[in-house]
Formats: C-alpha cells, sequence, structure tokens
C-alpha cells in the first residue's frame, strides 16, 4: 500500500484533537509535516504525531513547496483558509480544509474553482455528518421514510458556551461568531438530509446582547465584553427554488435552557424525524467534554394512529483531543477522505455543497446588517 503522505497547516485545538488522532489509527498515512505561526505548536505537534525527521515550520508556503507531501489538512483561521487552500491546490495537493470553507463566498468560490483547475480533491471538515446520529437519519432519509422533505431546521445553539481562547472572537479573522462557527455544521447536515442545495432568498438577524454585558457563568470561563466582537446568536430563514424552507438557529450565549449542537429537525409528507440529546444539560468546557449519548426520534401516522418512535445513539462528542476515540465522527471522516484520496470512493462532502453553506451563511450576515432579504442566484 502507497503510503499517503500528510502535511498539517495550524497546529491548535481542531488538529489536535480531531485530525492527527484520527489520522494516527489509519494504516499508509503519515503526518510528515507540521506548520504553525507559533513554532512551539507545531514542534510539540510533530513530536506526538509526526514521523521521524518531520518538517516542523511556521511558513505554510514552505510545507507545500515540500514534492513529498500528498495531502495538506488547513486547520488554521477562517480568514487563511482560501489563500492557503488555493495555494496547496495549486501546488498538485489534496486539502481537508475545516468548517467553514472560508470567510467569505467569493474565497469560497476561488477554493472550488482552485479544485476543478488542478483536479485535486477538496474537502470541508463537517464530521458531524459521520455521527452515528447523522448517518442513520441520512438513510432514512435516502430511503424515502420521510417523503418529501420541504421543511428543516437547523440548530446548534449554545446557552452559555462562548470559546474564549484562541481567536473565536476575533471578527477579522472569524469571520463571525456562533453563526459561522456552529451553524454552518448544522446548515451542513440539514441541507445534506435534504439533499437540497438550491437556496433562493435568504433572511437573517443576529444579536451581541448577551455579549456586551459578559457572563461569568460561561462553560469555557468568563470573557471580556470589549473583546467580543462578532455576535451572541444568529437567525435565519431560507426559502429553496422547490419552496422549501429551512430555519437556522445559532448562539454561543442565549437565554433558553435547552442546547441543541450540530442537530437537524425534518418535516416530510411520510414522517418527520429530529435529532436531540439526552435529557439534562450538555456540559461544555474548553475540552469539549459532552454528555454521552444522543438519540434521533421518528413521527409518523401509520394505520390511521400517530407514532413516535425513538432510536438511542452512541456517543457524539468523546474525549479531549488527548484520548479521543473519535471527535464527533472525525475517524470515520479522516477513513472516508483518505480512502477518496487512494481513488477508492467518492467524498462524502462535496466542495459544491460546502461553498453553498457558506453562501447562505454570508447571506444571513448581509441580512441581518441591512435589513433585507438577500436573493441568490
Amino acid at each position: 500500500m502507497k503510503k499517503i503522505r500528510v502535511g498539517i497547516i495550524g497546529c491548535g485545538f481542531i488538529a489536535n484533537g480531531k485530525h492527527l488522532p484520527s489520522m494516527a489509527r489509519i494504516e499508509g498515512v503519515e503526518a510528515v509535516a507540521f506548520c504553525d505561526i507559533v513554532l512551539e505548536k507545531a514542534q510539540a505537534s510533530a513530536q506526538k504525531f509526526g514521523v521521524p525527521g518531520a518538517l516542523v515550520c511556521a511558513d505554510y508556503r514552505e510545507l507545500i513547496a515540500r514534492a513529498d507531501i500528498d495531502v495538506v489538512h488547513v486547520c488554521t483561521p477562517n480568514n487563511s483558509h482560501a489563500e492557503i487552500s488555493v495555494a496547496a491546490l495549486q501546488a498538485g495537493k489534496h486539502v481537508m480544509c475545516e468548517k467553514p470553507m472560508a470567510k467569505t463566498a467569493a474565497e469560497a468560490k476561488a477554493m472550488l474553482d482552485a479544485a476543478r483547475a488542478t483536479g485535486k480533491l477538496l474537502t470541508i471538515g463537517y464530521q458531524n455528518r459521520f455521527r452515528e446520529d447523522s448517518l442513520f437519519l441520512k438513510s432514512l432519509c435516502e430511503a424515502g421514510e420521510l417523503g418529501d422533505i420541504y421543511l428543516g431546521k437547523a440548530f446548534a445553539t449554545r446557552r452559555r458556551g462562548v470559546p474564549t481562547w484562541g481567536v473565536f472572537m476575533d471578527k477579522e479573522k472569524q469571520g463571525g461568531g456562533p453563526l459561522i462557527d456552529l451553524g454552518t455544521h448544522a446548515l451542513d447536515l440539514t441541507l445534506w438530509m435534504m439533499q437540497n442545495y438550491e437556496p433562493t432568498t435568504v433572511l437573517g438577524s443576529t444579536f451581541d446582547k448577551i455579549a456586551k454585558i459578559g457572563s461569568p457563568a460561561n462553560g469555557m470561563g468568563p470573557w471580556d465584553p470589549a473583546k467580543y466582537e462578532v455576535e451572541d446568536s444568529a437567525f435565519g430563514l431560507v426559502k429553496f427554488k422547490n419552496g422549501a424552507t429551512v430555519t437556522l438557529e445559532a448562539s454561543w450565549a442565549l437565554n433558553q435552557i435547552i442546547s441543541n449542537e450540530a442537530m437537524t429537525l425534518l418535516c416530510g409528507t411520510k414522517a418527520g424525524a429530529d435529532m436531540f440529546p439526552p435529557a439534562g444539560p450538555i456540559v461544555r468546557t474548553a475540552d469539549f467534554q459532552s454528555a454521552p449519548s444522543f438519540h434521533v426520534r421518528v413521527n409518523g401516522e401509520n394505520a390511521g394512529k400517530l407514532y413516535i418512535q425513538n432510536y438511542a445513539m452512541g456517543a457524539a462528542f468523546i474525549g479531549d483531543g488527548r484520548q479521543t476515540e473519535d471527535f464527533a465522527g472525525g475517524y470515520k471522516e479522516a477513513l472516508a477522505w483518505f480512502t477518496a484520496v487512494r481513488g477508492e470512493g467518492e467524498l462524502v462532502v462535496k466542495p459544491e455543497q460546502a461553498y453553498t453553506v457558506t453562501c447562505i451563511l454570508e447571506a444571513i450576515y448581509r441580512s441581518a446588517a441591512s435589513g433585507d432579504v438577500i436573493r441568490l442566484s
């Protein structure tokens, strides 16, 4: 088996918590290069996950110039996704880029165009598609169990879960807050289940009410309101070419009891279904520990009677990045990705799909800023 040699650009939490532990479990995949603007982070990741003599550098250009690297994983802040991904594709590398695809729709389009021009594979890190509950619900949709799905609700809400480390609250580097950070996962799941990528109009609202006040009761520690530059919650209404409608809710801080993160609710002509966590709060900390199991619930009518069927699933989030077995489906995501790189399977997360998600997210922000309905071509 020919070895796949991988370079990691950005050696923060997501690289060490998802990408590198997952790759380490896959035969024939080697982490041979590590890049981070904080060189010590690259050195630490290389020491733990790299092959002997792995490249360690602070400039991504040095990494992508290496002819012996087949694949690049981009795990940097959102504002550099496009620049690095396009350069890596043009250098002849297959690229796995973390979510969201890019900070703006124009940048995402540049990535898509580069992948098409070079013939190299490009995928985006939507690992929540690979959770057990997601795969089960997708199988019901594909089998036609729900019929024509005309309404979807995408949930990415935390009661108090503002990430206070890194650049999450930096608007210039991230492009936004919970909408672009968490909402992107929930929207991706919902569109994927519905298999609908033709949005026509978008209406959105964003708020920063709690962000301006601050809150010591935050699962990841108190934040400084003066440094909080993005929204604390966002909401969108999306209509599609075939008349279907999707609503999206995203928050880091919102005064509601229930937290539903990266989940979807679907309504079809034959049945409906939703994902939901177990009873009680999901505990969020900087190491992403959380509830032990999730469920899929299907509702409909049979023989003149209404029914609700519950299906228990395995854990959706496991571990803290130091002892991770599968970060929200990250191992299965990596397995599918490297199978596609070997030419033995299709991409599960296609760049065209991720581009549509980015277009919708951008439209919600634009609508919130202008107060207008945004029309998408």
